[in-house]
């Protein structure tokens, strides 16, 4: 039989550039598709804040951060939850990735000229016991260059590819059906979409100009999740998160939409886990969107006030930056889809942070004469582009003007002055004596332990309603949707699985697409900086298990 490649890869984002690239030093040849233009190369990757996940990294260490691998298993385990039967090869993708966290990641990385920013973030802290969820110590490595300085080696070896000829860019090419010959998963077929000269993230024209047919000894599905189809994601919404929201702003684009997952299930493939998904709580709606309903994520500090609708402080330990889905399932409770951040200037200019490589000029522009800007400004000038502009953002010298303006962006008016004045002002006491029983002002004072908090990510604690650390801030809080936590089962090797546990013949899957490992290696919840990891350590596997098979 004639085939086009050895290999075909769905998907030209950061699983499938990594895959793309092993196959390539492999010697094999690859033919690379993609539905949108080739200006999108990289997929959500590029957007990303670049954030990665090691275990007792030379960053680490020079800020006197003590890790290990026991330490980060029992974090992923207490984290993930696994408790299903179909878990077991998520559970072993999730062992196998804090190997490699704790061991060659970085060294791998760094030999490809990926460099990181020197102060470890600590998200995602938990606030439980020291089996539950959270990272119980700062792991969130910024790469230097942001989600651009991840993709770069990878688009930078697939294209020494091209100049080789061993491999093949195919942009604007739609996969519609997979199909077998002799009982493996040989043949890719599609439309082919009109060219678009659309931007990176914009929507691409969908008028169908041909169709195509190619053939491949191995196929590895590398296309993404389902969080720019936000039907899709109401329709896999678990009980245990409430109701879905009715509305959420947009952390992906709309072709993020998960039609190729439904195509490999169709061919046999076992689709599992797919009610675990990670959305975040602290979306904004961007003032100067990229995509349609363009939300970024707010990366906060300990800080912060947070307010359900009513002007209640959501429980202990649902701080900023502690639990992204305890705190969904409390909100999708309360009977309203959006929660308040309440601050002033002090804490939003040394603790906010947005999430996202155009929202962090600097780090993406890899200028360290604008992070150090960054540092001395009052306000970063990404934060206060949205203080200014942002349909979110109520600023005000005093408490009642935020209150009316906190009303007037809601339907009904359910802030009460006298009430938040009451939350606020006892909140404050406690600021001023060494001494408390505020388990949030204790971790802001825990939080200044870490060298890394005390001199970005924590302000020094003090009164909100303070007018010398004013203005007052208010900001309202939608759902972001953003990852897929399940995906096309996978064993080690990333063959995709069919309901019976057997490798469906032919097929591979990485990165989002197959859960970032195994069908669901997050479990229930995700440590952070696990995203963009799991895509390069699923792709690379994926690239190199077929390698070997069509050699």
């Amino acid at each position: 039989m004639a085939y086009d490649a050895d290999v075909i890869v769905i998907g030209a984002g950061l699983a499938g550039l990594a895959a793309t690239a092993e196959l390539v030093d492999a010697g094999r040849t690859v033919i690379l598709l993609d539905q949108e233009p080739e200006q999108s190369i990289g997929g959500q990757a590029h957007w990303s804040f670049g954030g990665l996940f090691f275990v007792n990294s030379p960053e680490q260490r020079r800020m006197r951060i003590k890790d290990s691998h026991a330490l980060a298993l029992q974090d992923w385990m207490g984290t993930a939850g696994f408790d299903r039967a179909e878990d077991h090869w998520p559970r072993r993708w999730a062992e196998a990735y804090v190997d490699f966290a704790a061991g060659e990641k970085r060294s791998w990385l760094h030999q490809q000229g990926v460099r990181f920013f020197p102060v470890v973030g600590w998200a995602e802290r938990g606030g439980y016991d020291a089996n539950g969820h959270g990272n119980s110590v700062p792991r969130f490595h910024i790469t230097w260059g942001t989600g651009p300085g991840v993709v770069a080696p990878f688009e930078r070896r697939v294209r020494a590819g091209v100049a080789r000829g061993l491999v093949q860019l195919k942009f604007r090419h739609r996969v519609t059906g997979l199909s077998r010959s002799a009982g493996t998963v040989d043949t890719v077929t599609g439309e082919i979409l009109e060219p678009s000269g659309a931007a990176r993230g914009q929507a691409s024209s969908r008028t169908v100009a041909g169709a195509f047919e190619l053939k491949a000894q191995a196929v590895i599905v590398t296309s993404g999740g389902i969080g720019g189809n936000h039907d899709l994601v109401r329709a896999n919404w678990p009980e245990r998160l409430g109701t879905p929201p009715e509305k959420m702003v947009a952390g992906v684009p709309a072709h993020v939409d998960g039609k190729m997952l439904g195509i490999a299930e169709e061919t046999g493939a076992h689709l599992i886990n797919r009610d675990r998904m990670w959305h975040y709580t602290e979306g904004i709606q961007n003032w100067n969107p990229i995509w349609e309903n363009h939300g970024i994520r707010i990366l906060p500090g300990p800080s912060s006030l947070w307010l359900d609708a009513r002007g209640n402080r959501l429980p202990v330990p649902l701080f900023p930056g502690f639990d992204t889905l305890g705190t969904l399932e409390h909100i999708m409770k309360t009977g309203y889809e959006y929660t308040w951040f309440v601050l002033d200037q002090k804490i939003i200019g040394k603790e906010f942070a947005l999430s996202g490589s155009e929202q962090n000029p600097d780090l993406t522009g890899k200028s360290i004469r604008d992070v150090i800007g960054r540092a001395r400004a009052d306000v970063p000038g990404p934060v206060k582009a949205f203080m200014d502009n942002g349909a979110d953002f109520v600023v005000e010298k005093d408490l009642g003007a935020l209150v009316r303006g906190m009303n007037a962006l809601t339907k009904e008016p359910l802030i009460d002055e006298a009430a938040l004045r009451r939350e606020i002002v006892a909140r404050d006491r406690e600021i001023a004596n060494p001494f408390t029983k505020d388990l949030q002002v204790m971790s802001i004072r825990g939080a200044r332990n870490y060298p890394g908090d005390k001199l970005i990510r924590t302000a020094t604690p003090h009164r909100i309603l303070d007018p010398k650390a004013g203005p007052l801030i208010a900001v309202r809080l939608h759902i972001l949707t953003r990852k897929s936590l399940g995906g096309l089962e996978t064993d080690l090797s990333s063959r995709v699985l069919t309901e019976g546990g057997d490798p469906l013949s032919g097929v591979y899957a990485a990165g989002e697409a197959a859960g970032f490992g195994g069908g669901g290696v997050h479990g229930y919840r995700s440590l952070e900086g696990t995203f963009l990891g799991g895509c390069l350590f699923s792709g690379r596997t994926a690239g190199r298990a077929a390698a070997k098979a069509v050699s």
